[in-house]
C-alpha cells in the first residue's frame, strides 16, 4: 500500500499472461493441411514450410516465461488420415512466484488413422515457482500419438537449482472414448529434498516422460530400453509396453543429473519413437 496525500492506494494489479491457441489440420489431395487457426494474446502457432507429411506447428509463448497467475492454452485437432508434429521455438520458463501459480493445459484430438506427435522442449522450472501442467488427449480407433512432457528443475551449468516450489503434472488420454493413460506427478514445497529420494530421481533434477500409443510400439520396446538405460541408477530411467485393444503403448521414463545429459539421451530416443519424422528441426544438442 501507498498513501497518496491522507488516502490510501493499493498497488495496481500485475499485469498477466493470458494465451490460447487452437489448430486445426485434415487430409486433401494427399497431404496434410492447416484448416483453420486461432491466436489469441501471447499463445502464437508458426507454421514451417514442409515438402510432406508430417505437416509441422511451432508454439510460441511471446510472454517470454509463466509465472503465478499466468494462463497459457493449446489445442490441436487432426483429421482423419493427416499427421501433424508440434514442438516449441524454446524451452518454456516457469519463474518465481509471487502469488497463486501458472497454469498450462493441453487439448489434443486425433481422428481415425490419424497421427499426432506432441514434442515441446523442455520446461524449466525455476527456485519458488508455482506450475501445473494439464494434458487431455482424445484419440480415435486407428489413430497414433507420441507424447512428450520434459521438466528441468533449475539449471545447474548456471548454478541454479530448484529447492522450494510447487510442480504438478496431470495426463489424460483417451482411445476410442477409453481411458487407456492416467497419472499425476506432484512434487513440492520441498522440491530438492523429495527429488534426493531413491524412489522419485535419486538426486537428479531433470526428467522425462514420453508415451507412444501405436500398433508398433512393442517393437519399439528393446531399442527404447537400450538408449533409456540402467533404471537402478541416477542417469537412467525405464521403459514398458502393454497391450490396449488392438494397439499398444510403450511409455518412457528418463531422469538425468542436468538438461544437457538428459538431451543426449532424449534426442536418439525421440527420434526412435517417432518413425520417419524423426527429431523436429528446432530440436538440438
Amino acid at each position: 500500500m501507498d498513501m497518496i496525500g491522507d488516502t490510501l492506494v493499493s498497488p495496481p494489479a500485475a499485469q498477466r499472461v493470458a494465451g490460447r491457441a487452437r489448430l486445426f489440420c485434415g487430409k486433401r489431395a494427399g497431404r496434410t493441411r492447416l484448416q483453420r487457426l486461432y491466436q489469441d494474446g501471447s499463445a502464437k502457432i508458426r507454421m514451417p514450410t514442409v515438402q510432406g507429411d508430417p505437416l509441422e506447428a511451432v508454439l510460441i509463448n511471446t510472454a517470454g516465461g509463466l509465472t503465478g497467475g499466468d494462463r497459457l492454452g493449446w489445442a490441436t485437432e487432426v483429421g482423419e488420415g493427416a499427421s501433424v508434429s508440434i514442438t516449441t521455438q524454446a524451452c518454456e520458463k516457469v519463474y518465481r512466484a509471487a502469488s497463486d501459480r501458472a497454469e498450462t493445459k493441453v487439448d489434443l484430438r486425433v481422428g481415425a488413422g490419424g497421427r499426432l506427435a506432441w514434442l515441446p522442449q523442455e520446461t524449466i522450472v525455476f527456485d519458488r515457482s508455482a506450475f501445473a501442467r494439464n494434458l487431455d488427449v482424445e484419440l480415435a480407433e486407428g489413430a497414433e500419438a507420441l507424447l512428450l512432457e520434459a521438466t528441468l528443475f533449475g539449471r545447474l551449468a548456471m548454478g541454479e537449482r530448484t529447492v522450494h516450489g510447487s510442480f504438478h503434472d496431470r495426463w489424460r488420454v483417451r482411445q476410442d472414448g477409453r481411458l487407456i493413460h492416467a497419472e499425476d506427478f506432484r512434487i513440492g514445497p520441498d522440491i530438492a529434498a523429495q527429488l534426493q529420494r531413491p524412489a522419485a530421481a535419486g538426486d537428479a533434477c531433470a526428467i522425462a516422460t514420453l508415451l507412444l500409443v501405436s500398433p508398433r510400439a512393442e517393437t519399439l520396446l528393446e531399442p527404447a530400453r537400450a538408449i533409456v538405460g540402467d533404471p537402478v541408477i541416477a542417469g537412467g530411467g525405464g521403459a514398458s509396453f502393454w497391450k490396449v485393444g488392438q494397439s499398444g503403448k510403450l511409455l518412457a521414463r528418463l531422469v538425468a543429473g542436468d538438461g544437457y545429459q538428459l538431451r543426449k539421451r532424449l534426442v536418439p530416443l525421440v527420434e526412435l519413437l517417432n518413425g520417419r519424422a524423426g527429431l523436429p528441426k528446432l530440436w538440438s544438442l
